[in-house]
Formats: structure tokens, C-alpha cells, sequence
């Protein structure tokens, strides 16, 4: 018998005695194996390694999402490797490739351009790794799971409400860049709020285009140009974003038409918020942030450890390629009225912050 066949048969006797020493009543070998293996994952536990692969970070809103995305997940035992590619498709790309190359569990990606980050997908998937989109789809791929809010809900949201207070006159209209999959949401989302009032011959829209990268610059310069077009002649602007609508109403202060003229919003930037109970934003699509990221830390970590996550998937979303699992969150209409029952009471901003720039006496009561 050579060596090696003396050492296999040494190792098959000690299992056969272990197993043997297993107590005979109400001790089932599956039971053990299982315990081991419920041990196995508690050390599992703290070596999940996520790769969150952003977009930009120059925004406050994506800074709230890496915090609170990053604290949730190391409340669970897991370390996140953040990257952020300051707009930069080819520097997306090379960022998440590095990622996959660290060896990171599961890839997290915001993308900036939602076509061209179908190669992260590809690559992540041939090194055995699932991709996780958040907040953007990622297009003619098939990315894992989508995690967002409603993004159609969201345009409908904007458009509906200036339509509730402005159901006539010329609008303006722009949407987010057309590279990002949401923006195309959001402005469906607008289309559907705007249709049956455009048939109808109510409200016109007087200017249309998409704002290049999500810059407040570009969303000035082509308000600018909506205005000079129809002669300052404009009732309300649609803008894709609370950034968008901080360059908007720049373009509208210059004219004297601030606080004039409505304009939407979503993501619920200090800056935005603080125009809303100033006047000059008419309002803000606030998307909980902190339900998303919690959410999206929660789900990421057991997709990390192999579990079932199928109870949380509540919708699908095509990105012309497949049906992709999605979860979902509702947004939130927010104008003066309830920023106070909103964003103040769920602590995504202080009452001190949100009032800053508001006299003491017009403020609303603090409690």
C-alpha cells in the first residue's frame, strides 16, 4: 500500500469514528452539518467585501447614499470599497474592473452612463460576481437587481404638481441626461401627467430638451434660451432635478421671474429644499434616501452570502435586453406645505438648515 492510500484510509477510520461518537438518540448527522455550517457563515460574516462603483460624489445626495449605504453595511459585518468616477465613463469602467479584480463579493454600481457600463456587468459576471444597479438601471445587460425608487412615479409626481397649480400656459420642459436610463423614466413619468393637458390644448410646451450630464449650467443656459424664444412668456419648467433646478431658477432671478414661474424638483437637496420654503423651487421630489441605501445594503450583504432575497423583489424593469428583478421604494411629493411632516421628521435635514435663509417669524412652528 503505498503512502498516500495509508493516509486516505487513515482519514476515512477518523471520520467513520467521529461519526460513530455521534449520540444515538434525537441526533440527526444533517443537524451537525448544519450547525457547522450556521457557524461557517458567522465567520463568513465579516469577510463580505462589496465594491460600490459611483457615478459622482459632488452631489450631496450621492454623498448621503455611500455614508448610509457603507454604515448599514458594516453594521452587518461586510466592508465596502468605494470608487467614484466624477462623470467619467472610461474611468467607471476601469474603477469597476479594478473592483472585480480586488475580489469583491458583489459589485454595487452607480453608473453614469447607463449603455456603457453593460461591460461592467459582463466582466463582473465572467470573474462569478453579481452586479447589483442602484438608483440607474443599467442597460442591454443583465444586471442581478435593480434597486431605486420609482422613477416614473417620480416624473409623474413633478409634472403633476405644477399641473395642479398651473393648468394652462406655455411650459418648458427639460429632462435629465440622456445617457441616464431614470431620466427617461421620469420624463415618461412627466409625459403621462402632461398628455391629456397638452390634448386638450391647455398648457403648450413652448421648449423641450434633455440637460446634458445632470449640469445646472447646461439647465441655465437652455432656460435661458426657452425665455429669449417666448419672450419671458413661461409659466412653469419642469426640471429633471433639484440640480437642474438651481441653474433654472438662476436663469429665471436674472429676469426678475423667480418665484414667478414654478418649477419642480427631485432628490431633496438642502439647497432645494431651502428654495422650496423660500419660494423660489415650487417643489421637491424627496426619495428617502435612507430607506434605499439601508435597503440596498441589506439586500447586497445577502446576496453576498448566498441567501434568498426573493421575498424583497417586488417589480421588474426592462433595460432592453430582459426583465430586470427590481426593488422598488415609493416617492414623496414635498412642497413648504409638508417639508416640515417629510424630510425634517425623518432627520434628512435639520428644521435649523432647511428654515436657514426663512425670518423667525414666518418660520413654522419647530415642535
Amino acid at each position: 500500500m503505498t503512502k498516500s492510500n495509508r493516509t486516505v484510509n487513515r482519514i476515512a477510520i477518523l471520520i467513520l469514528a467521529a461519526m460513530l461518537a455521534l449520540p444515538a438518540a434525537g441526533c440527526n448527522p444533517l443537524t451537525r452539518i448544519k450547525g457547522w455550517g450556521a457557524r461557517a457563515l458567522e465567520k463568513q460574516k465579516s469577510a463580505v467585501l462589496i465594491g460600490l462603483c459611483m457615478d459622482t460624489l459632488q452631489e450631496e445626495r450621492w454623498q448621503k447614499d455611500r455614508d448610509m449605504f457603507v454604515a448599514r453595511a458594516k453594521e452587518l459585518g461586510a466592508q465596502v470599497l468605494v470608487t467614484e468616477a466624477a462623470g467619467d465613463d472610461e474611468l467607471q469602467n476601469k474603477q469597476a474592473e479594478n473592483l472585480i479584480t480586488q475580489g469583491v463579493d458583489v459589485l454595487v454600481v452607480v453608473p453614469h452612463n447607463g449603455v456603457t457600463a453593460a461591460s461592467i456587468v459582463e466582466k463582473a459576471h465572467k470573474a462569478g460576481i453579481k452586479v447589483i444597479a442602484y438608483d440607474r438601471l443599467i442597460n442591454d445587460s443583465e444586471p442581478d437587481l435593480y434597486i431605486s425608487f420609482d422613477g416614473e412615479r417620480v416624473g409623474f409626481l413633478q409634472a403633476d404638481y405644477l399641473l395642479d397649480r398651473q393648468p394652462t400656459g406655455n411650459f418648458v420642459w427639460l429632462a435629465g441626461a440622456p445617457t441616464d436610463f431614470n431620466a427617461h423614466l421620469f420624463k415618461k413619468g412627466n409625459a403621462r401627467a402632461l398628455k391629456p393637458f397638452i390634448d386638450r390644448g391647455d398648457v403648450k410646451i413652448v421648449f423641450e430638451d434633455w440637460v446634458e450630464d445632470w449640469k445646472p449650467e447646461n439647465a441655465r443656459r437652455l432656460t435661458e434660451n426657452a425665455l429669449t424664444r417666448n419672450r419671458d412668456n413661461v409659466q412653469a419648467v419642469i426640471a429633471p432635478n433639484d440640480g437642474t433646478a438651481g441653474g433654472i431658477i438662476q436663469a429665471l432671478k436674472a429676469r426678475n421671474l423667480s418665484g414667478k414661474v414654478l418649477v419642480s424638483g427631485q432628490d431633496a437637496d438642502l439647497a432645494a429644499c431651502q428654495r422650496v420654503v423660500e419660494g423660489t423651487q415650487s417643489m421637491t421630489v424627496y426619495k428617502p434616501i435612507h430607506a434605499l441605501s439601508r435597503a440596498a445594503a441589506e439586500i447586497t450583504v445577502a446576496v453576498a452570502r448566498g441567501e434568498d432575497i426573493s421575498a424583497r423583489i417586488n417589480n421588474a424593469v426592462n433595460n432592453n435586453k430582459i426583465d430586470v428583478p427590481s426593488v422598488l421604494i415609493p416617492p414623496i411629493q414635498v412642497d413648504k406645505d409638508n417639508m416640515m411632516a417629510t424630510v425634517i421628521k425623518d432627520g434628512f435635514h435639520s428644521y435649523d438648515e432647511v428654515y436657514r435663509n426663512v425670518p423667525f417669524e414666518k418660520r413654522p412652528p419647530k415642535n
